[in-house]
């Protein structure tokens, strides 16, 4: 066996394209009548690559609305991986700094050299009754500037992070599926240290929460962020007391385990509900969460505005977490009733409970 070290961006890299592979397949497996995936390679001007692969049922202007018609399982779908390097300019710093609060990052006011490789995937399901789901994994290095006349060494790492997370969003509420989802997160979790699924729970919980609502995106799942040697504000009780991932092979172990629970995280749902008979009502309720989601995403994510803010930003990507269709109604009745199914999902979206 090789004892020859690889860097870790390596490792990543090689991890998110495997793991992007067979996400995809196994969706394109549970549908194989929908058209495939779309594969989309790209390169960055300002240095990198990434593929995305994105799912749209071809736009049939005389289909019906009729959520119960024959229709793909998936409506919209996204698999991104990137791997990209440059310079970060002051506004994207300033966002960083806010963001990374546990973490101090150098002071350059010429901008920081960063490398950055993540996958991100968003699933909005057709039926009704089968949730859209979210997932993000990324590792991220800020590095000392290379000089001109020794652009292929490797260069110092200044400061390195992972982050990511997975969550739930039920237009209506199963419990057995959010127990199963949570489940599979906490069993990936519990290898590695008991207090990581608590800790990020509750942070999945007060991440995805949508202030002008007073309610949660969804039934949530796992946050984490700045995950590396260091002490960290979210896990206050120190390595040295209890158990968890601390050096970057033990927190890329951690990592890969949550990418890898997934798919039996999700796909038993999906496989689960696509087939569940739909109403038009549903079917509006349904648009109208959406906009929930829309609303986050654009308004609060910390994804997202750092994307915008990063130079040769690809806008498609970044913006492939948004549904294909949503719904905006003033003053909407739905949900208002605790004795509806709606209102039974608004309850758990403005209380946030313990599925496991």
């Amino acid at each position: 066996m090789s004892t020859e070290w690889v860097p870790m961006r390596q490792r990543v890299e090689e991890y998110i394209n495997v793991l992007q592979d067979d996400i995809v397949l196994a969706f394109e497996k549970l549908d194989p009548n929908a058209p495939p995936f779309k594969r989309d390679s790209w390169v960055r001007a300002q240095g990198g690559t990434g593929k995305s692969c994105v799912f749209a049922a071809p736009f049939d202007e005389d289909a019906s609305i009729s959520p119960s018609a024959p229709q793909t399982i998936l409506e919209k779908a996204g698999v991104n991986i990137s791997i990209v390097h440059g310079t970060l300019p002051p506004a994207a710093i300033k966002q960083m700094r806010a963001d990374h609060t546990s973490m101090p990052l150098p002071d350059r006011p010429d901008g920081l050299p960063f490398f950055a490789a993540g996958i991100s995937l968003v699933v909005h399901p057709r039926n009704p009754h089968a949730p859209t789901v979210h997932a993000n994994y990324r590792y991220f290095e800020i590095t000392e500037p290379v000089g001109s006349d020794d652009v292929d060494a490797e260069p110092k790492v200044l400061a390195w992070w992972f982050g990511g997370g997975s969550d739930l969003t039920p237009s209506y509420l199963y419990e057995e599926d959010a127990v199963h989802f949570h489940t599979i997160l906490q069993t990936a979790c519990d290898k590695h240290g008991p207090q990581l699924y608590p800790t990020f729970k509750k942070w999945c919980d007060q991440y995805f929460f949508i202030p002008h609502r007073g309610e949660s995106r969804g039934i949530g799942g796992l946050f984490f962020d700045d995950l590396n040697e260091g002490p960290h504000l979210r896990l206050p009780t120190p390595a040295s007391e209890m158990k968890r991932p601390v050096t970057p092979d033990e927190i890329f172990a951690f990592v890969k385990d949550l990418g890898n629970a997934f798919v039996p995280s999700y796909l038993p749902i999906l496989q689960l509900r696509y087939s569940t008979p739909s109403t038009p009502h549903q079917r509006r309720w349904q648009l109208i969460r959406r906009g929930r989601y829309v609303e986050f995403n654009l308004v609060y994510d910390r994804g997202t505005k750092f994307g915008l803010m990063t130079p040769g930003a690809r806008i498609e990507s970044i913006l492939m977490s948004l549904p294909e269709t949503a719904r905006w109604e003033y003053m909407s009745e739905l949900g208002s009733d605790e004795g509806t199914e709606e209102g039974k999902l608004i309850t758990v979206l403005k209380e946030p409970r313990n599925w496991t």
